[in-house]
């Protein structure tokens, strides 16, 4: 297969990937609605212009232009309806469901997917030390075969993900091609703790280091119950490095250069793939399906973040009412509600028109 064919193939599979996140987020809400009796007016994939659509029952099926997100529009979501079946007139808890479900199935999806990378792997990595490579700072600090990791400057330590991105923490403030952390192992029954250990690091350009791996660790065989083990494990380290990396940005330890627009994601979906090529076109594909992974799991948690405009303000504000009425027997009047919401598109339409011009100009630099 050509270069030329395969670069294609690998387009398309994006493509189609990024499609399946944004009709999975949507069909999330959609799906649920429908199970709780709520009018779906329309459910799109894509904004903008409509270029293919049908009606089945009540509900308009669409799809347009733009490939950047999607809606499922409910009778009574936004304003006042006298249907009984109108978003706003169902029970609070089966509302609630439905505007979390979007989030929720974005997460599973990202399951589904870290399952079929797991289920490539024949051996999955512990981290239980098996030995170390010549002059390991490791071994130096008096760490010993068999030894567990369990911990690395407090950051809990349990699959390849969590060691990888531990040490990739404490490699962020390296100037020389050392670093030092705090690492603490399970001996047999005995917790050990080395405080302040050095490690080595290395740096391609001079500015950004990274941990040398200096020692190895035992694997386990792929049955069944260690994909599926493994699988939810990665994905739990997926989510608790996102977390982690959505504080840093917040604090400013990683800098607003740490967020990527539709073009940085472009970018990195594309150096993702052609480092796979280098080694095969299933690696390449392999590394388009771990970004997609991470898209999707990025978008499901952000969505659920209890913020103006998103998924989990709308969980937020239903909780609030809630409380409200039962406590002062009044509600935030919808129009204010929607205002806070309003402006919260606004913020994530600036910040999104802000990422562009950092991804261009990370481009052209």
């Amino acid at each position: 297969m050509s270069t030329v064919v395969q670069g294609i193939l690998l387009a398309v599979i994006g493509v189609l990937l990024f499609g399946l996140i944004i009709f999975i987020h949507e069909f999330g809400h959609f799906f649920t609605a429908k199970l709780s009796h709520v009018c779906v007016n329309e459910f799109s994939i894509g904004m903008g212009p409509k270029l293919f659509s049908f009606t089945r029952g009540e509900t308009q099926y669409s799809l347009r232009l733009l490939p950047i997100g999607g809606y499922c529009a409910m009778e009574g979501e936004d304003e006042k309806s006298d249907d009984p079946r109108a978003f706003g007139n169902r029970p609070v808890w089966q509302r609630m469901i439905v505007v979390a479900a979007g989030g929720i199935m974005n997460i599973l999806l990202a399951v589904l997917l870290m399952m079929v990378i797991c289920g490539q792997e024949e051996r999955y990595a512990t981290m239980q030390i098996a030995g170390f490579a010549e002059n390991s700072a490791f071994e130096a600090a008096g760490v010993e075969v068999g030894d567990v990791i369990t911990s690395i400057d407090g950051y809990t330590v349990r699959t390849g993900q969590d060691l990888s991105f531990a040490l990739s923490m404490a490699a962020l403030d390296s100037t020389d091609g050392t670093a030092a952390l705090d690492l603490t192992v399970k001996r047999g029954e005995e917790t050990v703790t080395f405080n302040d250990m050095t490690i080595n690091t290395t740096s391609a350009d001079g500015k950004q280091y990274r941990a040398v791996l200096d020692f190895y660790v035992l694997g386990e065989e792929r049955t069944p119950w260690t994909l599926i083990k493994n699988a939810f494990a990665d994905m739990y380290s997926t989510v608790r490095m996102i977390f982690n990396s959505l504080i840093g940005i917040v604090t400013g330890r990683f800098g607003f250069s740490g967020l990527a627009g539709p073009v940085g994601t472009a970018q990195a979906v594309t150096q993702a793939a052609s480092a796979g090529l280098k080694q095969s076109f299933g690696a390449a594909v392999n590394n388009i399906v771990y970004i997609m992974l991470v898209i999707s799991v990025n978008l499901g948690i952000v969505n659920l973040l209890p913020l103006p405009a998103l998924d989990g303000g709308k969980v937020f504000f239903l909780v609030i009412n809630t409380l409200a009425l039962a406590i002062f027997k009044r509600q935030i009047p919808p129009k204010y509600e929607n205002y806070i919401h309003f402006a919260g598109l606004i913020l994530l339409l600036a910040l999104m028109v802000v990422l562009v011009f950092s991804d261009v100009g990370k481009l052209i630099h």
